[in-house]
């Protein structure tokens, strides 16, 4: 159930009523106010407001996919839209999802289309999204729409888990590293320094000196280092999402190693899955090359789709216009080529997301293998820095001792 606040009028007494009320719709909250006796003058959903630590509430993926799926079995069973999406509203589990859901169907109830009730929430549907439901709601096919969203949406959040996972173990080597030395600069080295500094005449070496005015400075100015990393961290965050920083991280992730292999696939893989989805949904090739270079989420890879759609435009084939581009691959111009002149285009296109789905796991496995050492011999340099600076006063105090003793 949503919660609505309300303006309403008495019609005896003319008295004007504000309060709030539980339903699953606008259109259920307007007719729960009228049973009341009131007219209601104003009807708006009471948006939660969610905390500083907690965020603002999005819905999730695996949300969007059970809905996908719920919508296209209750309308291949023969329901009518409006029933069949109160049906899923009301088995949702996701309050974002059933506040987004409430407006969608107040929209249609309205005289919106679905595609367009959906349009009017963009962070949740995305235009792949919106251009597979436009496609079905024009063809009677709304049902395989959603069912081709499902799975598309299914195999997405695979691939983002799987460079997730890639990613998990460097990261929590990088932590670890940072902590430990962390722990030796702030507890151990200060504890040396004492001792030497209770020796008259004793000098300590110039690693040791350099670690200590690191210790000294972060005991000391701790706050500016936190400062530091912080805005250091917000700025490169906003840089990396203007246009110039995304091109130059965009162009990072395709080219530098170990990483590039494995992003090249991915956004092969999705490029081609997004495409077969939309060509099977009848989406025509001039769009499918749109909606398609967005949903690559790369701005090389969707600037030469880009210049690929007005070739296509200009005459050429679709395999032709990609041949050569560094930004693609070869087997998918290749696999194309084979499509366009057999007619199976859509079969050919998810012939190769299915072949560089599975090459994303083989490149993960790969980039685990070769990350694992590399992280090993760089902690293991850091550690040698790190344990040199601590004992290398201990055994000049100790050999002093000995020249001394003897």
């Amino acid at each position: 159930m949503l919660t609505y606040t309300y303006t309403a009028r008495n019609p005896q007494t003319g008295k004007i009523v504000k309060s709030t009320v539980e339903a699953d719709s606008e259109a259920a909250a307007a007719k729960l106010i009228n049973n009341e006796g009131l007219v209601a003058t104003d009807i708006k959903l009471q948006i939660e407001k969610f905390s500083i630590l907690g965020g603002k509430s999005k819905v999730k993926a695996k949300d969007r996919v059970l809905f996908s799926r719920q919508l296209s079995t209750l309308i291949n069973a023969g329901l009518p839209l409006l029933q069949a999406l109160r049906s899923v509203n009301q088995q949702a589990t996701s309050k974002p999802l059933r506040i987004v859901l409430s407006q969608v169907i107040g929209d249609i109830e309205a005289g919106s289309t679905l595609a367009a009730a959906m349009g009017r929430h963009p962070r949740v549907f995305n235009q792949v999204y919106l251009s597979l439901i436009a496609a079905g709601e024009s063809s009677g096919t709304l049902d395989a729409a959603l069912d081709r969203l499902a799975i598309q949406q299914e195999k997405e959040a695979d691939l983002n888990s799987k460079i997730r996972g890639a990613m998990i173990y460097p990261l929590v080597v990088l932590l670890v590293m940072v902590g430990v030395v962390g722990f030796m600069v702030v507890k151990v080295l200060p504890q040396v320094k004492t001792i030497y500094d209770s020796i008259e005449g004793a000098s300590l070496p110039l690693i040791t000196r350099i670690m200590l005015a690191i210790s000294d400075f972060t005991i000391h100015f701790w706050w500016v280092v936190i400062l530091v990393i912080a805005l250091a961290t917000f700025f490169t965050t906003r840089w990396a999402r203007t246009g110039p920083g995304k091109e130059v991280v965009d162009k990072i992730k395709m080219r530098a190693w170990p990483i590039g292999p494995l992003f090249m696939k991915v956004y092969m893989a999705r490029f081609a899955r997004t495409g077969t989805t939309l060509v099977a949904s009848g989406v025509p090739l001039l769009q499918m090359l749109h909606i398609t270079g967005q949903a690559v989420n790369n701005v090389h890879i969707q600037r030469a789709i880009n210049q690929a759609s007005e070739k296509v435009k200009g005459g050429k084939s679709l395999a032709d216009s990609i041949d050569k581009d560094p930004n693609f691959l070869p087997l998918v111009p290749n696999m194309i080529r084979i499509g366009e002149q057999s007619g199976a285009i859509e079969q050919m296109m998810a012939k190769v997301a299915d072949y560089y789905e599975k090459e994303v796991d083989t490149e993960v496995e790969n980039i685990s293998s070769i990350i694992e050492p590399v992280m090993m011999v760089v902690l293991g340099i850091v550690a040698f820095i790190v344990v040199a600076a601590v004992l290398l006063p201990i055994y000049g105090l100790a050999g002093n001792s000995n020249f001394t003793g003897g």
